[in-house]
């Protein structure tokens, strides 16, 4: 870990690693004990059992690879790990977490097997099978649910006699309880509370009050800023009236515009009245009004948001800003910029 001082527990541009070790310094949610199967804590869809492949088909809601740690939520809001993601956890061959699955279900059972599901029970739950297996994007992903890593993981840090690996130890000690769940959901910008799961609807409103406020021959930055906001959407931030992100956007342009001349070389910005939707608190002051440009500086405008904006590290300062304020998970507005930085920069 480097010796930068950040504020918070996260920052932007960290690793895997570190925010593995960022997470243990949190408080954890308890998971709920004394269960009779593991259960998703996902309150969108209820508590349900992990089911074996054929009984459910539950399909996977995301995916993602974080420093070689393959991780992702199931459609019920389970969160998992694939079968490498686990065994780089554990420190042990991919072949080894295989194995556990294809002897999940022999009898007698391994001795191994069956110290991992006697460590299920202690914590309260119990899997008939080790993974799920779920056809995505056509091809078969083996899940292993949070709570089974976190059995597996602590089979290999203290119960497996001379193949206990320190790593698995280092892992567990700071993964146990909720928090691989939370690191997963975190890492992944996944809301389990669902409570963002109508996430355009505040910028289709804004859209709506104003796609057609500003004169003919002019644009205004709120419409010019919708592919940004939409990666910010798709990467799961509650785009409100916490997170508007087309201000910061404008107030940047509107100075490179006066500290440049631009009106002397494009013709002279006007106003247009723009407005909030009602449950903004910037709509007390509606209409307000908002600096809108000639449609000649528009090749100029897009210029300056890939290499200045964008580039030049504005996105990523109001990014940190609003992580450091609490109003963006770190994994959200990570997610956000390398959608934005993908496709706007050169390359993408």
């Amino acid at each position: 870990m480097n010796d930068r001082k950040r504020e918070g527990p996260f920052s932007l541009d960290m690793d895997f690693d570190e925010a593995v070790r960022r997470l243990a310094q949190t408080d954890p949610k308890e998971i709920t004990p004394n269960a009779s199967s593991i259960k998703s804590l996902a309150s969108k869809s209820g508590s349900k059992e992990i089911t074996p492949q054929g009984e459910l088909d539950l399909g996977i809601e995301i995916e993602r690879d974080i420093g070689g740690i393959g991780m992702g939520v199931l459609g019920d809001g389970t969160p998992y790990l694939n079968q490498r993601g686990l065994a780089v956890l554990c420190g042990v061959q991919n072949a080894h977490i295989g194995t556990i699955s294809s002897q999940w279900n022999e009898a007698p059972p391994k001795p191994r097997i069956t110290a991992i599901k006697a460590i299920l029970e202690k914590a309260g739950f119990y899997a008939r099978k080790a993974h799920i297996e779920i056809m995505h994007k056509g091809v078969v992903h083996y899940c292993y649910p949070a709570e089974v890593c976190l059995a597996v993981l602590e089979y290999y840090a203290f119960d497996a006699g001379q193949n206990v690996q320190e790593q698995a130890r280092d892992n567990f000690r700071l993964l146990a309880g909720s928090k691989l769940r939370e690191l997963i959901y975190s890492q992944l910008g996944y809301d389990p509370t669902g409570k963002f799961q109508d996430k355009f609807r505040k910028w289709h409103e804004r859209i709506e009050l104003n796609y057609q406020s500003a004169p003919r021959g002019f644009f205004n930055v709120f419409n010019e800023a919708h592919t940004i906001i939409y990666e910010m959407l798709q990467a799961g931030a509650d785009i409100g009236e916490k997170t508007v992100v087309d201000i910061s956007i404008g107030q940047h342009w509107s100075k490179f515009w006066d500290a440049n001349r631009l009106a002397e070389k494009y013709g002279a910005r006007t106003k247009y009245p723009h407005r909030y939707p009602a449950d903004h608190p910037q709509a007390q002051s509606n209409p307000q009004e908002s600096w809108c440009y000639p449609l000649a500086a528009l090749g100029e405008y897009r210029e300056w948001l890939q290499s200045e904006y964008i580039e030049g590290g504005k996105f990523r300062h109001y990014l940190d800003g609003k992580v450091k304020k609490g109003d963006l998970p770190p994994s959200m507005a990570q997610l956000a910029l390398d959608a934005i930085e993908q496709k706007l920069l050169p390359g993408g």
